[in-house]
């Protein structure tokens, strides 16, 4: 009977395929004495004793971010084979990049926390060679970065410039700050844009009217695909995605869009040049897979991949509200992982377990599950679950709470 073939069918035949073509020409150019890659043993995840994980969290950093599709990983694969001058790469890359998306400039950094620290960076020397090779010695340059507390998550790649934090949670707040700090930059973390006073949109109008550059950090905002030019469109200076979540790129890539000046400043903060980026590096074979993982991304049908994730979510509710006591229903969250999430509630009392014990023993299971959830619930995404998995998560949940 003719089978489907899997993501990860996909997957290994496209590296399997690159292995091979890599092979031949070294055999082909006399390459004698040279191993060639499918002579060596196959590193796996089990040949280290690591298991792999049944993914519901979604496109976390600490899961691995995402899978590649077969078309990034054999871009990728290619790119192993020859040299190139990185900083015309690098150009090319985000050139390409901008121009796929919409907006005036791109730059690939080292995931998207490289890009906070670089276009911090950019802020604070605007292109100034020796100044830039000098952070996070910000001795006579403007160097306060005015942020909301709610935002403050990832204020450690701020400050590695040498930039320094102003807090202003209030439009007044924000006002003051900027007469009296002369900052060199607004920082944003648009996952937290509800939970902070001053919303975006007002966070740009203050910035305009002062002319000041604003930095998005929206590095899981993605899908819908609109998301990749629409902050920028709305006022941001410069918007940042992590190229290894809804993009489905290389995990340790990410992307810097926006203003061309300050995008162009920002290359002066990233390896392989010197300075503040240099331990950020982004390879060659990086590069082409983020570019490869940007074409793909705007070219699929992501209406169709709704429906599947739409279909999983059904099922994971339909089953678990079966369970007496159980309640299962579906929500999207409205900005970062905007996908279908499954939430499962029970009375943990009458059940005699609670979030946090079950959680732990879907981890520990074989094979082991990682959800979202704490308190009195569960938090399911279908987002990152190989086909077939949600039905695997189902019922080891009918095991657990039946």
């Amino acid at each position: 009977m003719f089978k489907h073939p899997t993501r990860r069918d996909l997957l290994q035949s496209a590296v399997v395929g690159a292995v091979a073509a890599t092979a031949t020409e070294a055999s082909a150019d006399g390459e004698a004495g040279r191993s060639s890659w499918a002579d060596q043993a196959t590193v796996t995840f089990e040949s280290l004793g690591v298991k792999h994980i049944i993914n519901c969290k979604g496109t976390v950093t600490v899961l691995g971010g995402s899978t590649m599709p077969p078309e990034v990983v054999a871009s990728m694969a290619e790119a192993t084979r020859h040299f190139v001058d990185l900083f015309d790469l690098q150009r090319k890359a985000g050139d390409r990049i901008a121009s796929m998306i919409g907006v005036p400039a791109a730059m690939i950094s080292c995931g998207a926390a490289s890009a906070i620290t670089c276009g911090t960076a950019a802020c604070l020397h605007r292109g100034d060679a020796e100044q830039a090779n000098r952070l996070p010695d910000v001795t006579g340059i403007p160097h306060n970065v005015i942020l909301q507390r709610a935002h403050h998550a990832y204020g450690t790649q701020l400050w590695l410039t040498g930039a320094r934090p102003v807090w202003a949670d209030t439009r007044a707040e924000l006002e003051q700050a900027i007469r009296q700090e002369k900052p060199a930059m607004m920082f944003f973390l648009n996952r937290a844009d509800s939970e902070g006073q001053i919303r975006r949109g007002e966070w740009i109008e203050v910035a305009k009217k002062h002319d000041i550059p604003t930095l998005n950090d929206a590095a899981a905002d993605v899908p819908p695909a609109s998301r990749l030019k629409t902050y920028v469109k709305e006022g941001f200076d410069m918007v940042i995605f992590s190229g290894g979540k809804g993009l489905l790129g290389p995990q340790s890539t990410g992307l810097l869009l926006g203003r061309a000046d300050l995008v162009d400043a920002a290359w002066m903060s990233i390896s392989p040049r010197g300075g503040i980026g240099r331990g950020m590096k982004v390879g060659k074979e990086e590069i082409i897979g983020l570019v490869a993982a940007v074409e793909r991304y705007l070219r699929i049908d992501h209406d169709a991949e709704r429906r599947e994730l739409d279909t999983r979510a059904a099922y994971l509710t339909n089953t678990l509200n079966t369970l007496p006591g159980v309640q299962a229903r579906i929500n999207v969250p409205p900005v970062a992982n905007r996908v279908p999430h499954v939430t499962v509630q029970w009375d943990q009392q009458a059940r005699g377990k609670t979030a946090g014990e079950v959680i732990g023993e879907l981890l520990t299971g074989d094979p082991p599950i990682a959800v979202l959830g704490g308190g009195d619930r569960l938090q399911i995404s279908t987002w990152m679950l190989q086909p077939g998995e949600h039905v695997i998560v189902a019922n080891r949940l009918r095991e657990i709470l039946g």
